[in-house]
């Protein structure tokens, strides 16, 4: 019975013995294969790193410009966005600022501006979300998406710009002069609609310059603008419209200088006007351009004191506001009327049509100074 157990346990430990050997030898033989396969003394063999790339390499490589070109894309379409919203804005916000005075009661042009521009507002913040969209989704936009959306987006940006535009156009036919801040509206041609100017010292003039803003609505043959006349020569001086033709007159119908289409109707329009007894010199001025001028009128007259100066109408030789001809009467606005009883220079002559111009006054007429009353429906406006 001990016989077996004492084979077997020498079978285990000659088994022990041998795996002991086994392992020694390995870790042996390890070593020796690391020690003959690379010296420290010895260059290793260099790789070769410029393998060609395999197709998933070039699938990835492919995908990773894909995503640089559409980040780039974005990045622009971002910039070029960014830059017209603030332009947009921008041009929003003069347009607001300069609707941003006193003003008389909304007429229903008015009202339209201001829808006008609400819905201006609304399309500019309807962009803004679209553009707010676009940011937020560019990370998964593929660029073809993202081309499509930013030429959505920048066509309403252009429409936005027209109808701004257009806006712009309306408002500036109802502004008024640079400088100006207020002007006497003639809402229609009557016989009863004129304003009388009330003199503080004699018109008795050897040489005189006049000028005055004007934004006819309609112009017939003969639209007075101001006149000056006595009983004995109703037509001393006077500066009417006819058609698109400005005339100038002193002492007569007979003495007169003509200027051919040069103003336009419904648009403002500054004009000046000189003339001295001495050599008979007469000159037309449209917006500080020289436009027609001329010898021997009226040589050696003088106009007389005591007459009646109105603008929007003419003296007749009857009384003030009797006998007018509607036909004669102005309708449209006026502003920055002034006359000096000498002739002003061309520097002069263009810096009262510059954006000071109603804050220079003749010595004669001075606007905001002269007392102008309006009647029969005409009226200051700011």
């Amino acid at each position: 019975m001990r016989l077996p157990v004492i084979v077997f346990c020498a079978l285990c430990s000659a088994v022990l013995a041998e795996n002991s050997d086994d392992y020694d030898l390995m870790y042996v033989n390890l070593d020796n294969e690391i020690d003959n396969g690379l010296h420290p003394t010895e260059d290793p063999v260099p790789c070769d790193c410029r393998r060609e790339h395999t197709e998933w390499d070039k699938l990835f490589i492919m995908l990773e410009n894909s995503q640089m070109r559409g980040s780039m894309l974005l990045q622009a379409m971002d910039d070029v966005l960014r830059g017209e919203l603030q332009r947009l804005h921008a041009e929003l916000g003069r347009l607001a600022g300069s609707l941003a005075r006193p003003c008389t009661p909304a007429a229903p042009a008015e009202a339209r501006l201001a829808r006008a521009l609400d819905e201006l507002l609304q399309a500019s913040r309807d962009v803004g979300r679209r553009l707010d969209r676009l940011e937020s989704a560019e990370a998964q936009r593929p660029e073809e998406e993202a081309g499509r959306v930013l030429g959505s987006v920048l066509e309403e940006l252009r429409q936005t710009r027209a109808d701004l535009r257009v806006v712009q156009g309306w408002v500036a036919q109802r502004r008024l002069p640079a400088g100006c801040e207020m002007a006497i509206l003639f809402p229609m041609r009557s016989k009863k609609i004129f304003g009388s100017v009330h003199l503080v010292r004699p018109m008795k003039l050897e040489s005189l310059s006049a000028c005055i803003w004007v934004k006819a609505t309609e112009v017939l043959n003969k639209t007075i603008l101001f006149s000056y006349g006595t009983k004995r020569n109703p037509y001393e001086i006077q500066l009417y419209l006819s058609s698109q033709s400005i005339v100038f007159v002193v002492g007569g119908e007979e003495n007169k200088l003509t200027a051919d289409t040069v103003v336009s109707p419904g648009r403002w329009t500054h004009l000046c006007s000189t003339w001295n007894s001495e050599k008979g010199h007469m000159s037309l001025w449209v917006d500080g351009e020289l436009v027609a001028t001329t010898e021997r009128m009226a040589t050696g007259h003088v106009v007389p004191e005591g007459g009646i100066l109105q603008i929007g109408q003419e003296k007749n030789g009857c009384c003030v506001g009797g006998g007018f001809d509607e036909t004669l009467a102005f309708s449209g606005r006026l502003t920055g009327f002034n006359i000096w009883d000498h002739v002003l220079s061309n520097e002069e002559i263009r810096e009262t049509g510059s954006v000071q111009s109603c804050h220079i006054r003749g010595n004669v007429v001075g606007w905001g100074v002269t007392e102008i009353q309006p009647h029969g429906g005409a009226q200051y406006v700011s």
